[in-house]
């Protein structure tokens, strides 16, 4: 890839988006199952400013996208705070809470298909900058969900599993978030992430590609 000036300005919006939206998914999914905390810090809004945090949400995932050279995107917003007692249903609301995020990138997923599939029809000096920003949205919010749902806490996929488990299974589970992203910098480092979540970005990006005619 050509990672020149235009291409960082041309990835900044969706990978923002990206992961700003995410979190924002998460505070309305909390306020449904009864949770209003976000939404009283004023978390509950689609604006990314309210959820940027300056190093995680742009300098981090710039530098590791680049280093990388496109195979992997790592960042975080700043963190919906959920109080879990204020859902009526704890594991209902958790799980749901949980999930809303990655299925927000899901959605943007399908989103940047979309505008991809409507490049050839804009102003001819508009489709290939079009083009490619939806390029690195489809790629970074396929990463996300991908990255997002591993069975690992603190990740969502983390706290999605933990509501199926019992009790015991649940606290036994629950030790392992303290190290949970020693976990994921050991696997980034080896490369054994990319190995992990390459089948999966790579079958989400086919399969929507496929259905706008990619």
């Amino acid at each position: 890839m050509n990672f020149d000036i235009a291409n960082v300005l041309l990835m900044a919006l969706p990978m923002v988006l990206a992961i700003t939206l995410h979190e924002a998914a998460h505070a309305y999914a909390a306020r449904h199952y009864g949770d209003r905390t976000a939404e009283q810090l004023g978390r509950l809004t689609l604006n990314p400013l309210a959820h940027i945090d300056p190093v995680g949400t742009i300098a981090v995932p710039l530098v590791v996208f680049l280093v990388s050279s496109g195979a992997f995107i790592f960042g975080w917003a700043k963190p919906v705070p959920v109080i879990s007692r204020n859902f009526r249903d704890v594991r209902i609301g958790m799980r749901m809470t949980a999930i809303a995020g990655p299925l927000s990138n899901i959605a943007m997923l399908v989103m940047w298909a979309g505008l991809l599939a409507i490049a050839p029809f804009v102003p001819e000096t508009l489709q290939k900058p079009l083009a490619t920003m939806c390029f690195y949205g489809m790629i970074f919010n396929a990463i996300l969900f991908a990255l997002n749902m591993l069975p690992i806490l603190p990740l969502d996929g983390g706290r999605f599993v933990d509501t199926f488990l019992p009790t015991r299974a649940s606290m036994q589970f629950s030790k392992i978030e303290p190290y949970g992203m020693w976990i994921i910098l050991f696997l980034m480092v080896t490369n054994l992430l990319t190995a992990i979540l390459s089948p999966v970005v790579f079958f989400l990006v086919e399969a929507v590609s496929r259905v706008f005619g990619l």
